[in-house]
């Protein structure tokens, strides 16, 4: 046993294991009333074994289970992209949508997984608690403003969603998060895909739909306010989406993922979110979700 390991506390306080999570007292309170988190009562007071615990994080059995590789797959967001590089954390991306960032990650072939899913009552949490993941917490990143990005050229005749009729369209993959908003839209605004033109190639990045849009291939695309910004494009806001990160709770402790996070709160991440443009931080790292 290390000097350091001597040293450590056999018990932590409430507190600690929130810091320790990174979530708030009272989740804390509710893990323990649940019996979901190791704990134990001593003279009236709540404590929290500490070798327990760390077996409660590394999974709920205390069993070895294989190291996750270093991979965020899921959906792009140009802000987590850039702050994957500038940050140094060694994370790989592998962004085929939302729906693959969720399949990668219940496969273990991924650490976190972006997600930008509607649902009934919001974004991502009913998508997630579906898919039967455990040891996983769903986690904040940011809100973003999604609309449509309107090419210059017909923007004074683009103002709703049912101006697309006849116009050509750059349509992301199947699974996209963007791709299944972009249905739901459609299905409001009365009009399905027949009603448009699509593009041939889908666009499977942020980048890649204005893309379509600023080179003349596409009239319109589904897309965030801060690729309508890079490409100077017009851009018609529709909604404010929240783009989580679901996350092995095991490698939330590694070294990739707290580098990643910890860079997150540096004030040259802050002003690239704000050259960016579109982004709402307000919620970052906030824990939105936790497996049972």
């Amino acid at each position: 046993m290390s000097d350091a390991e001597k040293n450590d506390p056999l018990f932590l306080t409430t507190k600690e294991v929130a810091d320790l999570l990174r979530v708030k007292e009272r989740k804390v309170y509710d893990l323990a009333a649940a019996n979901e988190i190791p704990h134990r009562r001593i003279t009236g007071k709540l404590l929290f074994p500490a070798q327990a615990l760390r077996s409660w994080i590394d999974g709920e059995d205390g069993t070895d289970t294989p190291d996750r590789p270093n991979v965020l797959a899921g959906s792009h967001d140009p802000l987590l992209d850039w702050a994957i590089r500038a940050s140094g954390c060694g994370l790989a991306t592998l962004c085929n949508g939302s729906r693959d960032g969720l399949e990668q990650f219940a496969s273990g072939s991924a650490l976190a997984a972006g997600l930008h899913l509607p649902d009934d009552n919001g974004w991502n949490v009913s998508a997630v608690s579906a898919c039967g993941s455990q040891n996983c917490v769903l986690i904040g990143w940011a809100v973003r403003k999604r609309g449509l990005l309107v090419s210059n050229e017909v923007a004074s005749r683009i103002e709703t969603v049912s101006d697309l009729k006849g116009r050509r369209v750059a349509q992301r993959q199947a699974g996209a998060g963007a791709a299944l908003l972009f249905e739901n839209l459609l299905k409001d605004a009365g009009l399905s895909e027949s009603d448009l033109i699509l593009c041939k190639d889908r666009a499977h990045t942020e980048s890649d739909a204005a893309a379509a849009v600023a080179t003349g291939e596409a009239d319109a695309a589904l897309g965030i306010e801060a690729m309508a910004r890079r490409f100077k494009l017009s851009f018609l806001p529709l909604a404010d989406e929240n783009y989580d990160l679901l996350i092995d709770r095991r490698s939330y402790f590694t070294e990739p993922v707290q580098m990643l996070i910890a860079f997150a709160r540096t004030p040259e991440f802050l002003e690239k979110a704000e050259a960016l443009g579109g982004y709402d931080l307000a919620d970052l790292g906030t824990v939105r979700w936790l497996s049972d």
